[in-house]
């Protein structure tokens, strides 16, 4: 294959097939590439686009980082329905074929070890979201009503505001706390557990303060009641919000943030 080699994942031999129509970064179908006891799964990808300068420059590129995520991830989810795939990050890219084996055998034994953990798992991402109103409880609303028509002085207004901020501090706790104590639940449900930083608002585009953003490490066979257990919290709190994804192949949980190095 002529091209550089773009590198999704790194896992088991597996005798089930990837599905026909699927297609990756740049729609070139994946292929699996043997080393050992370990098969990468690796597609081709220009050297226009991927060398390093060019991939610099397109890392910029909203647009261009978004589909081609897109495609990375479609390619790791169908992995992950028919093994526990070891996902690197996105745009690992060596030169070739050769590159690709190397950093296989001199990284053998961290991804055998990581593959032993993550086999038959996958990960479940939870996030939790304070909307801007109804989290305050009746009682504090009752004792902090909404002040009606427009401010009568200064005073006035510094007195709405002291109330207004009040309230979202309310808010804020109640949040803080319905979120420890459900990720304290959730975490005793699975074998790990991260906590990433908060969402970004302006990105996720998603409504309410993110307060919780989680990822959990699950086996294949107890994920149903896992996600039962999400289930049964989702409306404990009027006015939080508890957003489940997956199952996903266990990113959080890799440990390989410095698996590959692009353009070599």
């Amino acid at each position: 294959m002529s091209g550089l080699r773009y590198v999704y994942a790194v896992c088991r031999p597996f005798q089930a097939t990837l599905p026909a129509q699927l297609t990756g970064v740049a729609g070139v179908p994946p292929k699996l590439l043997t080393h050992g006891d370990l098969v990468a799964v690796v597609g081709t990808v220009a050297e226009q686009d991927f060398a390093e300068a060019p991939l610099r420059a397109h890392l910029e590129d909203l647009e261009w980082l978004s589909a081609t995520a897109r495609a990375h991830q479609a390619v790791i989810d169908a992995l992950t329905v028919v093994t526990s795939p070891l996902p690197l990050r996105l745009a690992t890219v060596f030169r070739d074929d050769s590159g690709v084996r190397t950093m296989m055998e001199a990284r053998e034994e961290q991804f055998q070890r990581t593959l032993d953990r993550l086999d038959g798992r996958v990960e479940w991402g939870v996030k939790v979201y304070a909307e801007q109103t109804g989290v305050v409880s009746a009682e504090k609303r009752t004792e902090m009503p909404e002040p009606a028509g427009k401010p009568s002085s200064g005073r006035d207004y510094l007195r709405r505001r002291r109330m207004q901020n009040r309230s979202h501090e309310d808010m804020r706790v109640q949040a803080d706390e319905y979120a420890h104590k459900l990720h304290g639940t959730l975490s005793a449900h699975a074998e790990g557990a991260r906590v990433h930083a908060p969402q970004n608002a302006q990105l996720s585009q998603s409504p309410g303060v993110n307060v919780l953003n989680a990822a959990y490490l699950v086996p294949r066979s107890e994920s149903e009641a896992f996600v039962e257990l999400v289930e049964r919290t989702k409306d404990d709190v009027p006015g939080i919000r508890v957003e489940l994804t997956g199952p996903w192949a266990a990113y959080s949980f890799s440990g390989l943030d410095d698996a590959g190095e692009e353009g070599s």
